[in-house]
């Protein structure tokens, strides 16, 4: 796995490339005075729902569940380690709307937490990921 990294202006805007060409911006949105892009820790972010979402989606999809609407919210709680603020605990709801079993759902979830996503484990264990999972509107477990 390999990307590249590009500075495409004079201030702090990135463009990082894939391997197959596909691209996003990166930016200093804290500093910049461009509003495009997004930081590197809100891709961290991205990368976590991302990552969760196509987990969980293989799984519904194996069981015939039938999503017809998927999306996810995704918060991040940051703490000051010397010059550095890296996150503490990140918090995934996600939200399904289909003819789903909440239980798979919710079993889904815990499945690409603790055992699949590979995004949330390269984070443990400084950080905490916890999830909530909504079927149709209503919060599944607890």
């Amino acid at each position: 796995m390999k990307i590249t990294l590009n500075r495409i202006n004079d201030d702090y805007l990135f463009e990082c490339t894939n391997s197959l060409g596909n691209k996003i911006l990166l930016n200093n949105t804290s500093q910049s005075e461009s509003k495009e892009g997004v930081s590197p820790m809100e891709t961290i972010l991205m990368a976590v729902a991302g990552c969760s979402g196509i987990d969980m989606v293989s799984i519904l999809k194996k069981q015939r569940q039938e999503i017809t609407k998927f999306s996810a919210e995704v918060t991040g709680e940051r703490i000051q380690v010397d010059e550095a603020k890296p996150f503490k605990t990140i918090t995934v709801s996600f939200m399904l709307e289909g003819n789903i079993d909440p239980k798979k759902a919710e079993r889904a979830a815990a499945l690409s937490f603790e055992k699949y996503c590979s995004v949330s484990k390269t984070m443990e264990p400084n950080v905490t990921v916890n999830y909530e999972v909504f079927v149709n509107g209503e919060k599944v477990g607890e």
